[in-house]
């Protein structure tokens, strides 16, 4: 089996009451006690553990301060998310069995929930991993998940990891005998003519790695090589088996940007 790893971002769309079938994240319980514990903290205590400028940590004060678990006030996790990596996805193609395949492949890592698998019902918030909290347990996030992340990625399993390092902190270190591949993904430069690291460009790729991944049904590490999506190809000799490089000399993901609708 492929488990395909993602992150959450930090931009979501708002609550909505179109989604009316419910689905309980695995660790929901700690999720509680994360999201109890961030309503006690003033927007000057969030500001200075998530860096924020005055004008948004009284906005994160806020959108924490409504965190709920009124299932009418949720969405599936993919369609909760914003952001290059959500643009690659381009959820809103997905046909029902491409949900459905999600849901049983795709693991999306977050600061508050864990990890959520796609259809997850989830309530907008604001939590990265790397956070430092002010107060114990929550200093330091890696030690308050431990394994339970990682114990829900199916093992033994292929992992393709699409998320940050900031998030597979929490899980590939428990996952020691599992095969991980990493793609990663470059940009020619018009003025060297050499390959190059583009973020923005990387993150919408990985997003669209995952998407073909999930409607193509891959479930072959092998077969990965075949992507060639938003004008990008496998390059053999930048590669190796567990960081397979995919090039691309005309990014053409320009205009997959999903908006806050």
């Amino acid at each position: 089996m492929l488990a395909i790893l993602l992150h959450s971002s930090k931009t979501m769309r708002p609550p909505s009451a179109k989604f009316t079938s419910y689905q309980k994240p695995a660790l929901l319980e700690q999720a509680i006690e994360l999201a109890d514990y961030l309503t006690t903290l003033n927007p000057k205590q969030l500001q200075t553990a998530m860096q924020l400028s005055p004008a948004m940590a009284v906005k994160t004060h806020e959108l924490l301060s409504t965190w709920s678990m009124e299932q009418s006030l949720q969405r599936p996790a993919i369609d909760a998310f914003l952001g290059d990596i959500y643009s690659g996805l381009q959820v809103q193609s997905f046909s029902q069995d491409d949900r459905n395949y999600a849901n049983n492949h795709l693991f999306i890592l977050s600061g508050l929930y864990g990890v959520l698998r796609a259809l997850d019902s989830i309530h907008p918030y604001r939590l990265e991993m790397g956070y430092h909290l002010p107060d114990e347990p929550y200093k330091n996030l890696y030690k308050f998940w431990g394994d339970s992340i990682a114990k829900q990625i199916p093992n033994p399993s292929t992992i393709i990891n699409l998320s940050a390092v900031e998030y597979t902190k929490a899980v590939l270190p428990h996952h020691k005998d599992s095969r991980v591949i990493t793609p990663k993904f470059m940009t020619i430069s018009p003025k060297t003519g050499e390959p190059t690291f583009v973020t923005v460009h990387a993150k919408v790729a990985r997003g669209a790695f995952a998407r073909w991944l999930i409607q193509n049904k891959i479930d072959d590490e092998s077969a990965i090589t075949k992507f060639n999506n938003i004008g990008y190809k496998y390059d053999l000799s930048l590669s190796t088996s567990e960081v397979p490089v995919f090039v691309c000399k005309e990014f053409k993901g320009i205009g997959l940007s999903v908006r806050l609708t």
